[in-house]
């Protein structure tokens, strides 16, 4: 097991940007066969979350390496939470139901690393942004392109950006620090993710058009067809993603 003065080397580093995420509250026995072996759900409050999280790759380096035409690119993801076990007690991590990009060069080697169940589709994104500086209310807005069909989610911002308050709902929802992802043989590879703080905006409204069960699954409708818990907008910031390790049993 890796401790957190042993971890593995660096795998790919970047900067995750313009973090638009869209919470919605779930039943756990919905979420429960997903759960990667060696972890257990997690909660907030005694409520369980996926969220819909939409962003930028930005100079991504595999290996300390850049690869040519695949630095900058979108990513749409649905996650939920877990918890793992480490030397120095729970681990809060986050697993993929699907990870959507738009290269195919992408999806292969995470799927070859990781076994993370990435996919590639046509993307775009816009985003009110201008010399690195989200505007006062700008709109984060994030697409992906299913059987002829442009599916998307946005965020529409308000306010200025503030630190994440300590226990709160986005606290939760942004500060997890390790990737589970099941394996085809029944393991778990877990692997350390690593980055600050992040600031956030809060959101005057909000938008998820997507074909749920064709992307998804059709367990997932009820919910994310349903009102978000919450949605905001983080800043993001560098981050390093190391190796896997595979978990004891």
């Amino acid at each position: 097991m890796q401790t957190l003065d042993n971890l593995p080397g660096k795998f790919l580093t970047a900067a995750w940007r313009w973090l638009a995420m869209i919470n919605y509250e779930v039943d756990p026995a919905v979420l429960e066969p997903y759960v990667p072996s060696g972890t257990k759900l997690d909660a907030w409050n005694g409520k369980t979350f996926m969220s819909m999280v939409g962003f930028r790759f930005v100079d991504t380096k595999v290996l300390g390496i850049p690869v040519p035409f695949h630095r900058d690119f979108d990513e749409v993801n649905l996650r939920f939470y877990v918890r793992g076990e480490g030397p120095e007690g729970a681990r809060r991590g986050v697993t993929f139901i699907k990870e959507i990009v738009p290269r195919f060069a992408i999806s292969l080697v995470a799927r070859t690393v990781y076994n993370e169940n990435y996919v590639t589709m046509p993307m775009r994104h816009a985003l009110d942004v201008t010399d690195g500086e989200m505007k006062p209310g700008g709109t984060a807005a994030y697409e992906w392109k299913h059987a002829g069909r442009w599916n998307s989610m946005k965020v529409v911002t308000k306010g200025a950006p503030a630190l994440i308050t300590p226990g709160s709902e986005e606290e939760f929802i942004t500060e997890h620090y390790w990737g589970y992802a099941a394996q085809r043989d029944g393991g778990t590879m877990e692997y350390r993710v690593e980055h600050p703080s992040w600031r956030v905006w809060q959101v005057s409204d909000y938008a998820f058009d997507c074909d749920i069960e064709q992307i998804y699954a059709p367990e997932f409708v009820p919910y994310l067809r349903g009102k978000a818990s919450s949605a905001f907008l983080a800043e993001g910031s560098a981050i390093t993603v190391r190796s896997g390790v595979r978990l004891d049993g």
